[in-house]
């Protein structure tokens, strides 16, 4: 771990024409501060914040995010992969990932190596200088350790171009930085998941950041359980995003079809607006209280109804009923 900081000139270079650094930001308190890191050495900041269909990062919460750049005076380009071709794509890696899972649905090398791909063209597209990014040396045990940022690079076709202020000096020199493009020596040399060196500099520059709670989806075991079961109903074809929005929200049910229960008033208005645009079929009660089911084959029509009866009551008798087609 970096046991000194410099802290000492803490004044961005002004001098000659501005650089452009495109930062891949997570929104978590690491790419925070790469991002000023970088700034302080001339950069002009462009942050680049890859929406996933299955969340990833610490901050999934484009409001802090949009915060923060307007805050710090960066621009951000959002890479939006729930929509058309970037979804496709991503899913597709998510289905029949080339480097292996972690211990459930999350392809963390592919995922990388998809990110960076994409902030490469972000990157190409605006004329910046370099790319950086916030990961930590031996942070994360599948996708952060040392061999494993290496191998990333190489597998993007992009070794020697990833700048990352806050373990440089643990990792190879990059080609900018033997260009002279950045100013290795004032890079550190952060290693591990403890995170005391960031925090202290988050104070200095005066940032808040969000917690360090993962927000990836594929990581949880319930949720990778259902994501399995939807691509493997859906056969040759890919999910759409509607469909996956279903999994973490309600009970699901696994019968000739997929059906899927609301647990409370917001739950119940959420699936039933998302069933109507799927062209899903919907059992519900304006007069009784009790949940929304909603469902895609005709034939669970009757199976949705006793359901409906299940869990518009208390009875965990009843419920146990159709307990062998829960997910």
């Amino acid at each position: 771990m970096e046991k000194k900081t410099q802290t000492a000139d803490r004044k961005p270079q002004t001098e000659g024409p501005k650089k452009k650094a495109l930062v891949l930001f997570s929104g978590g308190l690491d790419s925070r501060i790469a991002a000023k890191m970088i700034e302080e050495q001339g950069f002009e900041i462009h942050l680049a914040f890859v929406k996933l269909p299955f969340g990833g990062g610490c901050c999934n919460n484009l409001p802090c995010i949009f915060n923060f750049a307007q805050t710090q005076g960066f621009h951000l380009h959002i890479i939006d992969a729930t929509k058309a071709d970037n979804f496709l794509e991503y899913v597709q890696i998510v289905k029949k990932p080339r480097h292996g899972r972690g211990t459930a649905m999350n392809p963390c090398k592919d995922c990388k190596i998809y990110i960076f791909k994409k902030g490469w063209e972000i990157k190409e597209k605006l004329g910046c200088d370099i790319m950086v990014t916030g990961e930590v040396s031996g942070q994360r045990p599948m996708s952060q350790k040392r061999n494993t940022l290496l191998f990333d690079d190489e597998m993007s076709g992009l070794t020697g171009k990833i700048v990352r202020p806050l373990s440089a000096k643990v990792l190879p020199e990059t080609d900018y930085e033997k260009e002279g493009v950045v100013d290795r020596e004032k890079f550190l040399s952060v290693e591990g998941r403890r995170r005391e060196v960031q925090m202290r500099m988050a104070d200095e520059y005066k940032i808040k950041y969000p917690g360090p709670g993962g927000g990836c989806l594929l990581c949880e075991e319930v949720y990778s359980k259902k994501l399995k079961i939807l691509y493997d109903y859906v056969g040759d074809r890919l999910p759409n995003y509607l469909e996956i929005l279903f999994l973490k929200r309600g009970r699901m049910f696994k019968k000739d079809g997929l059906l899927f229960v609301g647990r409370n008033e917001e739950e119940n208005i959420f699936i039933k607006e998302v069933a109507k645009d799927l062209k899903w079929n919907i059992v519900f009660r304006e007069d009784i209280p009790g949940p929304t089911i909603v469902f895609d084959q005709e034939t669970d029509t009757e199976f949705a109804k006793g359901l409906w009866k299940a869990y518009s009551g208390k009875d965990l008798d009843e419920r146990a009923k159709f307990s062998e087609w829960c997910i």
